[in-house]
């Protein structure tokens, strides 16, 4: 052996080693395989969001969960020879575990279990930048984890910075782990608070403007076009919750000052834990005058995902407000052909192409929210005017609610408002 080889042999990998995972899902009587692969899809997505890689998916047909390990006895073994087979990391499932099956499961896996809220949770405090975000995301993973702490001790090590480790803690490793939690989520609660009462000063500031909040489904072009409104420099990637922290920004258009606050998107079965952590920055969209619905109509899934936005604003009690549908990525998306086109093309043809009439569309949803929805591309500015325009009318609508004696020659004062910044409620 020469001495250069031995010396390479002494070098240390330094390079962070990739994690693979392997996704379960559950297929329900109520559902069809292609549905539960769409959900499985967005779950790959936040299993590369949050930096690990995806090598495989189970699927099983069940009407609902075994009490015990969630999937079958049979299911269980098949997931476990292949994670032995191919040195699998972690194992995500697609559903919340209750904190028994967490415990089986790990038990029987011995790798790292994580289900879907850990996923989002986890992906939420690596995106956190602002103190009031990553304290909010912290209370929220520590309450979640509380009742399912096991032996493997795996969850916390992002949190504590540790390594991938398979091993863990004994039981009373554990109980001492379960104190420090709470104390841990009993400062956080009053860290909080204070961050809120802050908070609740700094939106008393604002009354007397008008106020535009951006929501939508995660990852459907919201920071982007924040971006182009505002001509400021928001965080946008083709990530999910590449936005956690709220952004408020002062905008003028046609005379009239309004401010526009991008917000966390949101996603199918959001942690209730995180719902409740995040209400004083969601309360950017409960105080909001008007709301500007952003959706990525080049999704297969649009209309599920703009059920989904509706669900939860209704929860957040926001449901009432006045709502301006943008449907974004048009560029993306497959236009209707002329009559003439769709005469020389065959039924099976035009069904596969999956053609979106977005005329049709207009009125659909023009006659559900009472006004008229905007197609638009943000990415490359795309009837960006067209937006602009019934953005402006939605918001005098609002500035002459609050000023119904209003003059355009009127002068404002928004010193108030200049300094406003990512994070403005921290």
């Amino acid at each position: 052996m020469s001495k250069y080889t031995r010396k390479l042999k002494k070098l240390i990998e330094t390079a962070p080693v990739e994690e693979t995972a392997v996704l379960v899902a559950l297929i329900r009587q109520s559902q069809s395989e292609q549905e539960v692969e769409e959900h499985l899809d967005e779950l790959a997505f936040l299993t590369e969001t949050l930096g690990v890689k995806e090598v495989h998916r189970f699927t099983q047909r069940l009407e609902k969960p075994d009490v015990r390990s969630f999937v079958g006895s049979g299911k269980l073994e098949e997931i476990q020879a292949y994670i032995k087979h191919f040195d699998v990391d972690m194992v995500i499932f697609d559903d919340d575990l209750s904190p028994s099956q967490m415990r089986n499961l790990e038990n029987e896996l011995k790798v790292k279990v994580y289900d879907r809220s850990l996923l989002i949770l986890d992906i939420f405090l690596n995106r956190a930048q602002t103190a009031q975000a990553k304290t909010q995301v912290e209370l929220a993973r520590f309450q979640y984890l509380l009742p399912r702490l096991t032996r493997m001790w795996t969850h916390l090590e992002r949190q504590r910075g540790g390594t991938a480790t398979r091993g863990g803690a004994g039981e009373k490793e554990i109980e001492t782990d379960k104190r420090m939690i709470r104390n841990q989520i009993t400062l956080l609660k009053e860290k909080l608070r204070k961050i809120e009462k802050q908070g609740e000063t700094q939106r008393k500031g604002r009354k007397g403007i008008v106020r535009v909040a951006l929501v939508g489904y995660t990852n459907v072009g919201k920071s982007t076009l924040m971006n182009l409104v505002t001509k400021s420099e928001v965080l946008a990637e083709n990530k999910l919750f590449a936005t956690v922290d709220s952004t408020v920004r002062k905008v003028v258009l046609d005379q009239i000052p309004f401010l526009l606050s991008d917000t966390v998107g949101f996603i199918r079965k959001l942690p209730t834990h995180l719902i409740e952590s995040f209400k004083s920055t969601l309360m950017e969209i409960k105080e909001a005058d008007v709301l500007v619905h952003v959706v990525d109509i080049s999704h297969p899934s649009f209309e599920d995902h703009i059920a989904v936005v509706n669900q939860t604003l209704n929860e957040l009690g926001a449901g009432d407000k006045p709502i301006l549908l943008v449907f974004n990525k048009v560029d993306l998306v497959p236009k209707m052909p002329s009559e003439e086109e769709l005469m020389h093309m065959t039924e099976l043809e035009v069904e596969e192409a999956n053609f979106l009439d977005l005329e049709k569309l207009k009125k659909v949803y023009a006659k559900k929210t009472g006004i008229e929805p905007v197609f638009m591309a943000a990415q490359d500015g795309t009837n960006i005017e067209g937006f602009r325009k019934s953005l402006t009318e939605e918001v005098k609508k609002q500035h002459l609610r609050i000023y119904p004696h209003y003059l355009a020659a009127e002068t404002y004062d928004l010193s108030q408002f200049e300094d406003l910044e990512e994070g403005d409620e921290n």
